[in-house]
């Protein structure tokens, strides 16, 4: 693994949605480094329910491009991770999720209620819903992946530009998966984009309550 090229407000400040990559493949030991990043993502219940699928090959990028409105950075990308939610992975993951919990330090009181409790709230939701709770989750994991990329010296694009049904078919998806984004990773080619700005603090920041400014 490389070291750390950045800090993390530098990464979280000179961070932008890179128009064009050069191609370069990426270590295996960086893109494991990036993906356990994204494992360490906080999640409701510790349900943990995002399901990562990273396609490298050009053969994969080509049909993937097709399912992004033809983006050719989806092909020049070292590596395109696509950030899924699975709306059933809490059935089959229950029983792991409270052994993890009681490892890691939680009561014996809470983990006797955590699989009802989970039970209870996710089968309240309905299809909207799940897709919404699922796409918080693997937001937050999405995140953890692009900052930390950021961090090691790699060009980032975070993608919500695609067709769920084509995306789902390229990567015979199952029907319990939900695409949340895509996450280009490379090496910059070319000039990088332009900085859009950003709003201030006061502009959008609160204390206390709506309307009262931040001092």
């Amino acid at each position: 693994m490389q070291q750390p090229l950045k800090s993390l407000p530098d990464a979280i400040r000179e961070r932008r949605n890179t128009p064009s990559f050069d191609g370069s493949p990426m270590p295996e030991e960086d893109l494991r480094v990036i993906l356990e990043a994204g494992l360490q993502a906080p999640s409701g219940y510790n349900v943990q329910p995002w399901r990562f699928i990273v396609v490298q090959s050009p053969e994969q990028k080509k049909r993937l491009r097709a399912g992004c409105f033809n983006q050719a950075k989806v092909e020049e990308a070292s590596v395109v991770i696509a950030c899924c939610g699975d709306a059933d992975s809490w059935r089959r993951d229950a029983d792991e999720i409270v052994e993890m919990g009681l490892s890691g330090g939680m009561s014996e009181g809470y983990a006797a209620q955590l699989k009802s409790y989970v039970e209870s709230y996710l089968l309240s939701l309905n299809t909207d819903q799940m897709h919404g709770w699922m796409s918080k989750q693997v937001t937050y994991a999405a995140a953890y992946m692009q900052l930390t990329a950021e961090v090691m010296g790699y060009d980032t694009a975070a993608m919500e530009g695609f067709e769920q049904e084509k995306i789902h078919e390229i990567l015979r998806l199952p029907l319990s998966y939900w695409v949340v984004s895509l996450l280009a990773i490379g090496r910059l080619k070319g000039p990088d984009k332009y900085f859009g700005g950003r709003f201030d603090v006061n502009h959008t920041c609160f204390a206390e309550e709506f309307g009262k400014p931040l001092k």
